[in-house]
């Protein structure tokens, strides 16, 4: 019976050529896009997973209120870790890892500088779960000096020799750190909410040794014991704050932590959990982008609206092609089959037609995944024997399927009366034919709603790039290693001024996109330390406002002729409005307060400007006068090229040994953007490919009707 089956089932597929190959391909493409989705959202939610001890390792982090500005930041103070590690008895590591950018390496004549290294502590390797290939994890990083590389960058910089033993340079010259390679790790799995290339050992970082409780830049994590609630721990830190925290600030502010909480304010330390770093964290300063769960659930109804979309052209050819099949069924009737055997039939052809889509899809999702990779930044594959598990998903995810698909087929073609059908009186009931016209509205409905939401997010794209953002971007060329040229900085940018393709220039190495530096300052308006607040501070020079296309909307700029404006702060809007001044805050003080305190006069107010991402909202900002290393120039030409090689001649002739590095502002703030605008992309593509399908489901409609 089962062979019959097949048989049947054969014949009616070579016979009906077009609408099984609409069938098909149309659910062939929905499968490979649900696949497709399937890995993505597999591999967000896999972020940090790979971490044998993932459930039990938790991260600080530091949060505040004060006079309404709140403050949410993902690194804590230098003595937090071991605060905690002798404290309770819950934690059984503590550990830090802090931040260094990409440092210029040296490496005999050879220098490179786009490999980003961390200063981690020495216990690392027995928190997080990497791959160590040479040394021991466990002593690799307990002497100052001393560094692991990666794999890759070990064989970047050392080719095929052993990199143990191996002495780095972070610069040129005599006075500059040497560091010995103590081991090597295999690399850093993408789903991690960190990746370097260079972890260095904390003893190095003389800031680490630090004992204040004021000044935040160690992102901090505890392995808890077997067992440990960590909501129960995160209950106690209010404690820690009291005992560490406390003394300093009594110190810092004159007053003591019960009073600073009574004027309104609140700061504390508080717990979260490994796996939802990437989802769920909203500190301002993580070491990646963090990803978004809306979207997993967005790429999830894609995945689910494709495959129904496609079952429904499934089920609507299936229907729709029933007159040709009436007598088959009346016949069959006849001769003694009973209506559950007819409904085997029908559902072993679906099964038939969807193993054969199933396969199809099999065979193009590796073939599309690369194409998927490059757009999206990930590096998904469809790997069998990694998982032998995906077999057995994958059959049962291709029975669902089958059964989904030829479910109502089945039942709507074993139920014709055989009499009627077999005196040519078969004619499509008026409720088949209302059903496939309801799944035909509902197939387009899903398309039309996936495209307004694509047209949506390439609007808010467009808004992105064409907001006013309190400075022009365009035609602003920054300088990205000018400290490179030492005393020299300053002998290269009068030598650019006299070139007239050059507009202005100015030193600083603060931008408002792109890798930027980043200073906190704690201040309080007039004296008045109750209104103490915590702003982000730009060291800038008098040609920054003109250069950045800044706008001053009362006051003045910095003159360099005004030995007074050592003294001078100029704030934005925000900031004015903070301290409660509004239009009127030129002449008022500001006390800044770090490791010493210092008064400023309001010079100026510039206009707001947005120096992050858009997603957040413009926050106080001082700029104090001072000179800087770090060249930003507005360039006048449209011969960029021309004036990028004279300005590669002149850095030459000033014996740098480095390559000028540059980048365009404009091309810096686009960056900021990429998640969105690869978001944007794939859901076009996917909308497409909804559209697409449901197109071919009307196609076979379509040319059933005109064969009828």
């Amino acid at each position: 019976m089962l062979r019959n089956y097949f048989k049947i089932a054969y014949r009616n597929l070579v016979k009906n050529k077009v609408y099984s190959f609409i069938n098909i391909f149309g659910l062939a493409i929905g499968i490979a896009t649900c696949l497709v989705i399937t890995l993505i959202v597999k591999d967000e939610l896999s972020y940090d997973r790979f971490n044998e001890k993932a459930d039990r390792i938790v991260r600080i982090i530091f949060k505040a209120n004060i006079n309404g500005g709140k403050i949410n930041e993902s690194f804590v103070m230098p003595p937090t870790a071991q605060a905690l590690k002798n404290d309770y008895p819950e934690v059984q590591q503590a550990t830090r890892l802090r931040n260094f950018g990409t440092p210029r390496v040296v490496i005999g004549e050879k220098l490179f500088n786009d490999d980003p290294m961390a200063y981690v502590d020495a216990n690392f390797f027995d928190v997080f779960t990497i791959p160590f290939l040479k040394g021991n994890p466990k002593t690799a990083l307990i002497q100052p000096n001393c560094v692991v590389l990666s794999k890759a960058v070990a064989q970047k910089y050392f080719g095929n020799e052993n990199p143990l033993g191996k002495v780095i340079y972070f610069r040129k010259g005599a006075d500059a750190p040497a560091f010995k390679v103590t081991g090597l790790f295999d690399k850093i799995p993408s789903n991690s909410h960190f990746h370097f290339d260079l972890l260095g050992s904390m003893a190095s970082d003389t800031e680490a040794k630090s004992t204040s409780w004021l000044t935040s830049n160690y992102f901090t994590y505890l392995l808890l014991t077997e067992g440990t609630d960590y909501k129960k721990l995160e209950a106690k830190l209010p404690a820690t704050v009291e005992k560490y925290m406390g003394p300093q600030i009594i110190q810092a502010m004159g007053m003591s932590l019960s009073q600073f909480r009574t004027k309104g304010n609140e700061l504390g330390l508080h717990l979260q959990k490994l796996t939802d770093i990437h989802f769920y964290s909203e500190g301002t300063n993580e070491l990646e982008a963090s990803g978004d769960i809306k979207y997993v659930y967005i790429f999830g109804a894609i995945a689910l609206f494709m495959l129904l979309i496609a079952c429904i052209n499934f089920m609507n050819l299936s229907t729709a092609g029933a007159s040709k099949r009436s007598k088959e069924v009346g016949v069959r009737k006849v001769l003694g089959s009973a209506k559950l055997e007819l409904v085997r039939q029908f559902l072993m052809e679906s099964l038939l037609l969807t193993s054969f889509a199933l396969l199809l899809a099999m065979i193009l999702v590796p073939l599309v995944l690369p194409i998927f990779n490059n757009l999206s930044g990930k590096n998904l594959s469809l790997d069998f024997a990694a998982n032998p598990l995906t077999f057995v998903g994958l059959f049962i995810f291709g029975l669902a399927v089958g059964i989904l698909a030829g479910s109502y087929p089945a039942f709507f073609l074993s139920s014709f009366k055989p009499i009627a059908v077999l005196k040519g009186r078969f004619v499509g009931s008026k409720k088949s034919i209302g059903l496939r016209s309801g799944l035909v509205v509902f197939q387009f409905c899903v398309s039309i709603f996936l495209i307004v939401g694509t047209t949506v997010v390439y609007q808010q794209l467009s808004y992105i790039q064409n907001k006013k953002l309190g400075y022009d971007k365009d035609q602003l060329l920054v300088l990205q290693n000018s400290w490179a040229l030492g005393k020299n900085e300053t002998v290269f940018r009068d030598e650019l001024l006299k070139d007239s393709r050059v507009a202005n220039i100015t030193a600083s190495p603060y931008r408002p996109a792109g890798p930027s530096n980043s200073n906190n300052s704690l201040a309080y308006p007039d004296n008045n330390e109750a209104q103490i607040m915590r702003t982000l501070q730009y060291g800038i020079d008098e040609q920054y406002i003109p250069t950045l296309g800044m706008q001053i909307i009362a006051g003045r700029n910095f003159n360099k002729d005004f030995a007074s404006d050592s003294a001078g702060i100029i704030i934005n809007e925000a900031a004015a409005k903070a301290f409660g001044w509004g239009n009127n805050a030129v002449g008022h003080n500001i006390t800044r307060h770090n490791s010493f305190k210092k008064v400023y006069k309001v010079i100026g107010v510039v206009k707001d400007f947005h120096f992050k991402s858009l997603h957040e909202s413009i926050s106080p900002l001082l700029m104090v006068y001072e000179n800087n290393w770090g060249l930003i120039v507005r360039v006048k030409t449209r011969d960029v090229s021309g004036l990028l090689t004279s300005m590669k001649s002149r850095w030459k002739s000033l014996g740098v040994d480095e390559p000028l590095e540059y980048a365009f502002m404009d091309e810096l703030f686009a960056k900021t953007y990429v998640a969105e605008q690869k978001t944007g992309t794939i859901l076009s593509l996917f909308s497409g490919l909804t559209l697409f399908i449901s197109c071919l489901g009307l196609l076979g409609l379509a040319t059933f009707k005109a064969e009828q």
